[in-house]
């Protein structure tokens, strides 16, 4: 099931066949092998891309080849009515260089010239992407490093890649424009990431800020202002699907059944009212509430929560645990992406993730580094295995998507599926595993109920994060690792030191040796804020794809060199890749500025 109704078409590809203008013999012979590299380019992004709602991608190809101006002009026009939002050159062949090339400074750009010897498309290549460079307007070249026969319709594993690199990362970019990001509130206990920066928004990703007062869920739930139908299902499927946890809180200070019962009701409600505030509910129209059926068009949001609220009334931590989830009481959906203490900054970093594998993402605390030493001194074990250089404690007790259990599986191995391979009996498992204990009242002073499950381990993750530094503007991080699993009695020992009524995840980094990465203890002294988001799988070649499009340069990855795929320029601001990066971004400035 998929609900999630944002106003606006899903972007197209646009894919431009590109050839030597020349008549009277040499376009001919190139017209139809030409035409049919944009065909079988077509047919391999629609095969293996899908949007993050779990549509088929579409690829638009231009009417003719395009041999100059007046033909790049009318593709551009098609392109434009078509609602394409992202554009991928291929050619076969010489070309004239800056008379063909996309000059939208808006669109991703990339150009295949296939690499044969018969014509010199690989000549077309570098001529187009110069022109893109003096102009500037970055694009990425797509060439394969082995030469091919001109008969030959593969696509090679190389580009192949890279095409995908490019199209999942340009699918996210035009999928962002012109969406929002809605704030539940205002700043949570001086967290700069929800202190909501609309020129990020605005200039970085397309998007625009939209606010709410928390009073909103007060005022809604008073007033019945949600459907009725609907909230009693969600309320019957929690109590026969929500396991109720043990309760940590002092004898003396624990809540009545009475009241811990009007907390669940409480919270069930707010998670119907968040999901309705971000992309609306045509049923409150019926209701009389004409204006509130209509959301906010949010791609993205955060909740503050603590402590103007959590110090009165039930926290959102069901709410944003079960919206950030592949499914709910109405079976498997599309996750939200709704980040913990109104953190912005890590609730677009989910949205990156989200847009890149459709899966759901896990917001955490970047909590603790765990050293073997420590760990043999508080527990009597020692580590081995892939925890031998110590780990990080990953924690939260909001936005951890229920996914995060790693209940679900590929290949027989723990998981975080993309939402639509979601089965019934994954989702029931990963209820299964999770439980709901009251919150803690020190932390939470009007009650609510958190989550509490740990993740499996042997899954590969990507952590990243977004800051924003003075005088730079946003960076990205980006932690490439696995989680692990510790024996229970460790597990229980150490994560008994905190708050055990959140979710655990225990985090290990790829190591290279060197800078951040040098070992597990520098990983975490370098992390740029107090949260993180992961999603399962290696992306991090995806993320710093992305970014490049986005101008946000990259302070730190651990992706392997050969994987890292940004648009040509970058390599005529210096050898080292990072400072290059830097130096780009600086230079074209933020996407939409």
């Amino acid at each position: 099931m998929n609900y999630k109704n944002l106003i606006g078409q899903l972007p197209k590809i646009g894919i431009r066949p590109v050839i030597d203008g020349r008549l009277d013999g040499v376009r001919e012979s190139l017209e139809e092998s030409t035409m049919n590299m944009a065909r079988i380019a077509a047919d391999f992004l629609e095969k293996n891309l899908r949007h993050a709602d779990g549509s088929k991608v579409e690829c638009v190809i231009s009417d003719s080849c395009i041999g100059g101006v007046a033909e790049a002009a009318a593709s551009a026009d098609k392109f434009s009515r078509e609602g394409v939002g992202l554009s991928l050159t291929v050619t076969p062949c010489w070309c004239y260089g800056s008379e063909t090339i996309d000059m939208d400074p808006m669109i991703p750009k990339a150009i295949w010239g296939f690499n044969g010897t018969e014509r010199p498309g690989a000549v077309y290549l570098a001529a187009a992407l110069a022109g893109h460079n003096q102009k500037g307007l970055p694009a990425f070249g797509i060439y394969g490093r082995d030469v091919q026969d001109s008969d030959d319709t593969s696509i090679p594993a190389d580009v192949q890649e890279k095409l995908l690199l490019f199209g999942k990362a340009g699918l996210a970019v035009a999928t962002m424009k012109g969406k929002s990001y809605l704030s539940m509130g205002a700043v949570s206990m001086g967290i700069a990431g929800s202190i909501i920066d609309p020129n990020f928004f605005e200039s970085y990703l397309g998007m625009r800020c939209e606010n709410i007062d928390m009073t909103e869920f007060s005022r809604r739930i008073e007033h019945e202002i949600y459907d009725k139908e609907e909230y009693k299902k969600a309320f019957a499927w929690t109590k026969a699907k929500c396991k109720e946890g043990k309760d940590y809180n002092p004898e003396n200070r624990q809540k009545s059944r009475a009241e811990l019962d009007k907390d669940w009701e409480f919270v069930v409600k707010m998670a119907l009212i968040g999901r309705d505030l971000m992309i609306g509910n045509p049923k409150l129209k019926a209701l009389g509430y004409g204006e509130e059926a209509l959301g906010r068009n949010a791609i993205s949001g955060g909740f503050q929560g603590q402590r103007q609220w959590t110090d009165h009334l039930p926290n959102g931590d069901f709410m944003e645990a079960i919206l950030t989830s592949s499914f709910d009481w109405n079976g498997i959906r599309q996750p939200f992406m709704l980040a913990t203490e109104n953190d912005s900054l890590n609730g677009i970093s989910m949205l990156f993730g989200h847009l890149l594998t459709g899966a759901a993402q896990i917001f955490s605390d970047v909590r603790t580094y765990w050293s073997p030493e420590a760990v043999k001194r508080v527990t009597g074990y020692e580590l081995k295995g892939d925890a031998a250089n110590g780990f990080i404690h990953l924690i939260n007790s909001g936005a951890s998507a229920l996914d995060g259990t790693g209940e679900q599986t590929i290949n027989g191995k723990p998981a975080m599926k993309p939402w639509w391979n979601i089965t019934e009996s994954e989702a029931d498992k990963c209820l299964e595993n999770t439980t709901w204990g009251p919150g803690m009242l020190e932390y939470f002073r009007g009650g609510g109920y958190s989550s509490t499950f740990k993740t499996k381990g042997e899954m590969p993750v990507t952590m990243c994060r977004i800051n924003i530094v003075k005088g730079i503007g946003p960076v990205l991080q980006i932690a490439e690792g696995k989680t692990i699993e510790l024996p229970e009695d460790v597990h229980n020992t150490i994560n008994e030191r905190t708050n055990p009524t959140w979710p655990t995840t225990w985090f290990v980094p790829n190591l290279t040796g060197k800078g951040p990465f040098k070992d597990v203890y520098s990983v975490m002294s370098n992390w740029g804020a107090n949260h993180g988001a992961f999603t399962y799988g290696h992306i991090g070649a995806d993320l710093i794809t992305l970014a490049a499009m986005l101008r946000i340069p990259v302070n730190m990855h651990n992706v392997p060199e050969e994987k890292i795929f940004r648009p040509s320029a970058w390599a005529s601001f210096g050898m080292d890749p990072e400072s290059s990066d830097y130096r780009a971004c600086s230079t074209y400035k933020a996407l939409y500025e």
